[in-house]
């Protein structure tokens, strides 16, 4: 019954798979008829060669390399029952009680090949038995003549005078240390903690153990973290024998293990109480047979009790503590069934290969989660949790990052609402894939939200962004694209630092690249930028992208433009003419045109539809800045909500209007704008050219004003002000039926 080899890797030519019992079965001799003649014997009728070896040698004597050689013309060649067979690929089983092996008793000498021929005469038997005897003295003369001592019969370098089926403790070793560079090139190759677990068991069984128990500790320290609280080790993984194997590449399947309490281990958790068995076996270090005392006490604070006795006796089961760079961090039981060879003194050498290998993998996997973690973590919360809802327009956005190893990026988005029911639209990419890309994208996109927070003209903002990337440093540079929409005009002013142009859908289902000034890159410093204002028909949205969504190393930047463009044009086709398609599918099918190699970059991806403010929808008047201005403003309120049929929200509105309209013409010296606009809320805006902002307070029993905002506070559904570059604006919302 034969078994896997030492690895999952494809075993050498030659070489004899191993049995279920860790040992190798030897490997048959070529089967012969009684009459088959062996391909070595020549025609008698060939001549000889005057160049070979053996006619070279004096007559009667064997040349250096007789053994080897091929048989004169006319003599009939004698199978060679000495000659060595290669050395098996596995960890053999050793000769049983010590029995020395017999040289003489090879098996190949009962072999029929063997036997003289059966015609030839006299003279033919006796030259090849004089050659026989000739091949063995010389044999055991260069034997002798070699330093290498011979124990109990065994050759200790080459091992080439044993018979097959026995081999040496040199080949032993030499099976487990193929066995250990195999298993830890697999544990190896694991990233995560998983794949480092399971590389562990699936080197291990069933080459060197029939089941496999690895403990971690719980939760795992990371780096020099210094755990608290009690050592607790949960069961991470458990692999046995399976009880089929496949039977391809020629393994047949394998003995059906017999049942064992461990298939059901009652607990999975277990808590390492200081002083205890378990304990000091950890504190060790060094893997122990689990009959030792101390070890055999361990097992039931490990396993539960009552489990324990399902581990077999003798020295069949080790227990190996698995220590990382600082502590030790779980442990592994490699046990073995009764029907198979006991642990040797040795396979403490190999358990502790295993286990430093895997500990060491475990350690940095941890201090590679935690860093990808923190990174990402760093990189996610810098953008945007929730875009905002703004009037007159509905936005969705993605985010993707790159390949697992370079997952930090500096690419952003933000959707930032401004005086007057506008929004900027702002998209960027810091170059670089670090953590320093990402803080740098926070400190600019920090930067963007406050320049818009002033409403600022996009030109004026990528400047002011331009400025302060050069004082973060000098190659700290990036593209940027800041867009501001206006719902009420239907117009949209862009302003472009060195960024891929944005790509305008319509409603009929065109795609069109928007034509924008390209610009310098921010960072670059000493250039001007500029900005164009561009219709924004209503059903029509804008796309804006990083570069990671149309250039990869297997397209350049123009021809992922237009594959853009195309699937936006098929997309909307899907939908109709009339209909545009729903936001959050067309950012998914955006995604879909990335193929296996476009992910070389993070993505950063904001669609935005337009939907725009009716003119009949806004109400906008100027008053002067008087006394009369409230009472006006509180009539034109009036006329504007009977004509939208919104009679129910008529004293609310006075009241907050007259409220507002007069902190402003207390301070204003220019004339002052009052703007409604009916959208799925009732919002109300005034300016004035006063740049200080209104803060809410408490107003005493003894103040004769204060108490406007308090008001606006209780019945306004949202409330702020915004300063401008010429004032400011005070708004509040209310929501229909109020």
């Amino acid at each position: 019954m034969t078994e896997q080899p030492t690895s999952y890797e494809r075993p050498d030519p030659g070489v004899t798979p191993a049995d279920a019992h860790g040992a190798f079965l030897p490997a048959s001799a070529p089967a012969h008829g009684p009459g088959s003649t062996s391909s070595s014997s020549p025609p008698s009728s060939a001549p000889a060669s005057p160049a070979s070896p053996a006619s070279l040698a004096p007559s009667g004597t064997a040349g250096p390399g007789a053994e080897h050689s091929q048989p004169h013309a006319g003599q009939e060649s004698e199978p060679d029952a000495h000659r060595p067979r290669p050395a098996p690929e596995g960890i053999p089983l050793q000769p049983a009680g010590g029995q020395k092996p017999d040289v003489h008793d090879h098996p190949a000498a009962d072999h029929p090949a063997a036997a003289p021929p059966a015609s030839g005469g006299a003279s033919k038997e006796r030259g090849g038995q004089e050659r026989g005897d000739q091949d063995r003295g010389s044999r055991e003369q260069a034997s002798q003549d070699r330093s290498v001592p011979v124990l109990d019969g065994l050759e200790r370098r080459t091992g080439q005078i044993t018979p097959p089926g026995k081999p040496t403790p040199m080949r032993r070793d030499g099976d487990r240390l193929r066995f250990v560079g195999a298993a830890t090139r697999r544990i190896a190759r694991g990233i995560d903690l998983e794949e480092i677990v399971m590389g562990l068991c699936r080197a291990t069984v069933p080459t060197f153990a029939d089941t496999i128990l690895v403990y971690l500790r719980e939760p795992l320290p990371v780096g020099d973290e210094r755990p608290t609280g009690p050592l607790v080790l949960r069961l991470r993984r458990s692999d046995r024998i399976p009880a089929e194997r496949d039977t391809e590449g020629g393994f047949v399947p394998a003995a059906t293990p017999a049942p064992s309490a461990l298939d059901s281990i009652g607990s999975e958790r277990c808590t390492v109480r200081p002083g205890s068995a378990l304990a000091e076996v950890l504190r060790g270090v060094r893997p122990v047979f689990t009959d030792a005392p101390a070890a055999r006490a361990a097992l039931p604070e490990l396993l539960g009790e009552g489990v324990e006795s399902a581990v077999p006796d003798g020295q069949r089961a080790i227990l190996a503590p698995l220590r990382g760079r600082r502590r030790v961090i779980g442990a592994a039981l490699f046990l073995r069934g009764p029907e198979r060879v006991a642990f040797e003194a040795d396979d403490l050498l190999v358990a502790a290969q295993l286990a430093t290998h895997s500990a060491l993998g475990i350690d940095k996997a941890v201090l590679y989660g935690r860093e990808a973690y923190i990174a990402d973590e760093l990189q996610r919360t810098m953008l945007p949790e929730n875009l905002p809802r703004c009037t007159g327009v509905r936005l969705a956005s993605r985010y993707l990052p790159a390949a697992e190893t370079a997952r930090v990026g500096g690419d952003w988005y933000d959707a930032i609402p401004l005086p007057g029911s506008r929004v900027a639209l702002v998209v960027g990419d810091v170059m670089g894939h670090s953590m320093t890309s990402a803080a740098i994208m926070g400190q600019l996109r920090t930067t963007a939200q406050t320049l818009a927070g002033l409403d600022l003209p996009p030109q004026e903002v990528l400047h002011h962004l331009d400025e302060q990337a050069q004082r973060l440093g000098a190659d700290r540079m990036a593209t940027c694209l800041y867009a501001v929409y206006d719902p009420v005009a239907h117009r949209i002013t862009i302003a472009n630092a060195g960024h891929p142009p944005p790509i305008l859908l319509h409603l009929g289902g065109r795609a069109e690249v928007l034509r924008v000034p390209a610009g310098a890159p921010i960072g670059v410093g000493g250039v001007d930028f500029e900005a164009v204002e561009l219709d924004a028909p209503a059903g029509a949205t804008l796309l804006l992208y990083t570069d990671g969504l149309v250039e990869s190393r297997l397209r350049d930047v123009w021809t992922g433009i237009d594959q853009l463009r195309d699937k936006l044009a098929a997309t909307a086709q899907l939908t109709g003419p009339d209909h545009p398609p729903p936001l959050e599918a067309l950012c998914d099918e955006v995604l879909d045109m990335l193929g296996p190699g476009d992910r070389d970059d993070d993505i950063a991806l904001l669609a935005a539809r337009f939907d725009g403010i009716a003119p009949n929808d806004v109400a906008y008047w100027f008053l002067e800045p008087e006394d009369a201005a409230p009472g006006r403003a509180r009539r034109l309120a009036r006329k504007a909500l009977s004509r939208w049929g919104m009679e129910d929200l008529s004293d609310s509105v006075e009241l907050l209007v007259s409220e507002v309209v007069t902190n402003a013409v207390r301070y204003a010296s220019r004339p002052v704008t009052l703007r409604l606009l009916r959208t799925d809320v009732l919002r109300c805006e005034v300016g004035d050219d006063v740049p200080q902002l209104p803060r809410l307070r408490q107003a005493r029993a003894t103040d004769e004003g204060g108490r406007g905002l308090y008001l606006v506070n209780r019945l306004a559904r949202r409330w702020g002000a915004t300063r401008l570059s010429t004032g400011k604006v005070v708004w509040f919302e209310l929501n229909h039926g109020n």
